[in-house]
């Protein structure tokens, strides 16, 4: 047996290394004063913007956000409490939010911040249109997980030269003066997603014929949804978002809870979305694998079967669906690793996900191109 010597890492190793350290220093003290910012604009009665630790760092630094590794960037974003990362990207170049409903949220009857679905977009810099991935945050329809199903996948996304936007859509207790949103809300704001980002490609130097969608657990039922359900498109319209399709040209389901009134639904999932006795009517048109069509776009599915949250039998449902309706379909499943895995770069085997994901990909787009 040859023995080798471990590598020198290299100095932009060293450099990201030294730099996580600092970051990891820093993150209690940001969360400490970022209370104390939030008591102190209790008592005076004034709004505190949330102070950017990210950027304050990076600034003392003197480094632009882009210049740290994605290892680095998941670190932070994965520690720091999610409006700082937002705010923090917020300022960069080539990121912007935008409302999925600019001129009004349609079912809304309050404004909070609940009430009103945004689009947290990252373009990627390029000469020509890029790819876009529309990305859906799980929760159980009654949270976003929004850093490491969102934020992380947006910088990921853009180290592969593909925009991507994070939609937070309606939930169930978050808006509507407390009682949330169940169905069909979630399912517009993700149809009003694509359409706009669609409509809008030229603007965001997007390929309109590449917009694809991505879900993690409940995200993923709402991917599917998207993937299965499309939005009319109204063509005399005078709102010309209204007037393209909705239709992902691919998706990719992450351990989604892809189907409703089985053995294997996630039951949390079904009752913040649908309430406690859905018509099963609505339960049938909700269950993923049996809306299934020849039009059902591209799929890449992704799920452990050690997931006792939402069993691995949602994804092998949807992916029979896909061969059985001849829709181009690629599945990977680990044995390890649990449920709301992300990235799973602490899973063995399991974490080679991204990069199969990655390689169909570009399969996908370049295809396409």
């Amino acid at each position: 047996m040859v023995r080798t010597e471990p590598s020198e890492p290299s100095a932009s190793a060293k450099f990201d290394l030294g730099v996580a350290d600092l970051a990891r220093d820093t993150i209690g003290a940001a969360q400490a004063v970022r209370g104390l910012a939030i008591s102190a604009s209790a008592n005076s009665k004034q709004p505190t913007h949330p102070i950017s630790w990210l950027r304050a760092l990076l600034m003392i630094l003197q480094l632009p956000i882009r210049s740290l590794s994605p290892l680095v960037l998941c670190l932070l974003m994965t520690n720091l409490p999610t409006d700082l990362v937002t705010t923090a990207f917020a300022d960069e170049p080539n990121t912007l939010t935008q409302p999925v409903w600019p001129l009004g949220v349609p079912g809304a009857r309050f404004t909070q911040e609940g009430d009103n679905p945004q689009l947290y977009i990252r373009l990627a810099k390029s000469d020509s249109p890029t790819p876009m991935v529309v990305v859906f945050p799980g929760g159980g329809y009654s949270r976003h997980a929004m850093d490491h199903e969102g934020h992380e996948f947006a910088a990921w996304f853009e180290s592969m030269g593909i925009s991507s936007a994070i939609c937070t859509y309606r939930l169930r207790g978050n808006g509507n003066g407390g009682e949330g949103y169940g169905h069909p809300a979630p399912m517009h704001d993700a149809q009003r997603a694509i359409q706009t980002l669609r409509a809008r490609a030229k603007e965001f130097n997007v390929n309109p014929e590449q917009i694809g969608v991505i879900g993690f657990s409940a995200g993923g039922h709402l991917a599917a949804t998207a993937s299965t359900h499309f939005a009319q498109i109204r063509g005399d319209s005078e709102d010309p978002i209204a007037r393209v399709s909705s239709r992902p040209d691919f998706s990719i389901l992450c351990y989604g809870v892809l189907s409703m009134g089985t053995s294997y639904t996630h039951r949390g999932s079904q009752k913040n979305l649908l309430g406690t006795e859905p018509d099963p009517r609505l339960l049938a048109s909700l269950n993923t694998p049996a809306q299934v069509t020849r039009d059902t776009p591209p799929t890449f599915l992704f799920h452990t079967a050690a997931d006792k949250s939402v069993p691995v039998e949602n994804s092998l449902q949807y992916y029979r669906a896909c061969v059985e309706h001849g829709v181009s379909a690629e599945m990977h499943l680990f044995n390890e690793g649990g449920h709301g895995l992300g990235m799973a770069h602490s899973v063995a085997g399991t974490s080679q996900w991204p990069e199969l994901c990655r390689a169909w990909l570009m399969r996908i787009t370049e295809a396409n191109d």
